[in-house]
């Protein structure tokens, strides 16, 4: 694309994406995120309207009264945005493809995370870390960020979690907020090995930042249409072969492989604890955000 037209599709995702990380996320971001950082301040006397889970209950033993515990919130908070850039994101059959739907949710995390007065950086990643953006404030950081979002090829087409997910661990080494941005298609660790338990890089992440996964995908990763025969190419290893849809076992072994990878991924969301949330192309991701802000 040209730089007028970048420019043209930036402005575009900064005000859709602005708007809605300044009337509807900035609330819900920092009762959610905001307050996930606290360190601990002092006790008092248990006050009506305080929380119940606040109580200290070796204090109020010893003073045979009800004390909470007080924490302080931390002043700054970072958040990182860790964006699958393999080749299987250059995909859509509805409105868009994969990659604007990533680029507009990972803006508009990035403005809500300004309008706070925060710290947002960027890892982009295919089956190795392509690019990283150090953590910054302010908007012209953010449009930069947009920029890089649309206009970013990477060098490789595969996709390696772990690999994002170390250099997450290994370049921040203070507790952040972290969102994985990717469709999971090729994804490693699917499920997570066994017997490794803490040594792998998801589990890791997980434990020692704040890491929520979002999935984006087009309805025909997860289907596929009966339209006789037709001539594929995998976008992250390049494979060409022909494929017969009009027969229903080749639309059910396509729709399996997808289910397997969906209970595939809820394993390791389950084991980690990670929130995570799936956004179909052609859905509203207005209301999936909401979701995952208040889970």
């Amino acid at each position: 694309m040209t730089s007028e037209e970048l420019l043209q599709k930036v402005r575009k995702i900064e005000i859709k994406t602005h708007g809605l990380s300044r009337n509807i996320f900035a609330g819900e971001y920092h009762s959610q995120f905001k307050g996930r950082g606290m360190a601990f301040s002092e006790v008092r006397e248990y006050q009506p309207g305080d929380d119940v889970r606040a109580i200290d209950w070796n204090v109020t033993a010893r003073m045979n009264r009800p004390y909470v515990k007080i924490y302080e919130e931390e002043r700054e908070l970072t958040v990182m945005l860790l964006v699958d850039v393999s080749g299987s994101r250059n995909f859509g059959t509805i409105s868009q493809m994969k990659r604007d739907t990533m680029a507009e949710v990972a803006a508009t995390l990035a403005f809500s995370t300004i309008e706070n007065n925060d710290k947002v950086g960027v890892i982009f990643f295919s089956d190795q870390v392509e690019k990283f953006i150090p953590p910054k404030k302010g908007k012209s950081h953010v449009l930069h960020i947009i920029r890089e979002l649309l206009s970013f090829e990477p060098a490789h087409t595969g996709t390696d979690i772990n690999a994002a997910l170390q250099y997450l661990t290994n370049a921040q080494k203070r507790r952040c907020t972290a969102f994985l941005i990717s469709d999971f298609i090729g994804a490693y660790p699917l499920p997570l090995p066994k017997g490794k338990g803490v040594t792998d890089p998801v589990t890791i992440a997980s434990r020692k930042h704040d890491l929520s996964a979002i999935q984006i995908y087009d309805r025909r990763d997860a289907e596929m249409p009966n339209v006789g025969l037709i001539k594929v190419r995998d976008a992250e290893t390049g494979k060409r072969m022909w494929v017969d849809t009009a027969f229903r076992s080749t639309r059910n072994a396509y729709a399996k492989a997808w289910r397997d990878q969906q209970a595939a991924l809820e394993t390791v969301y389950t084991k980690t604890g990670m929130n995570n949330i799936s956004i179909r192309t052609d859905e509203d991701y207005v209301k999936k955000l909401m979701q995952l802000f208040r889970s």
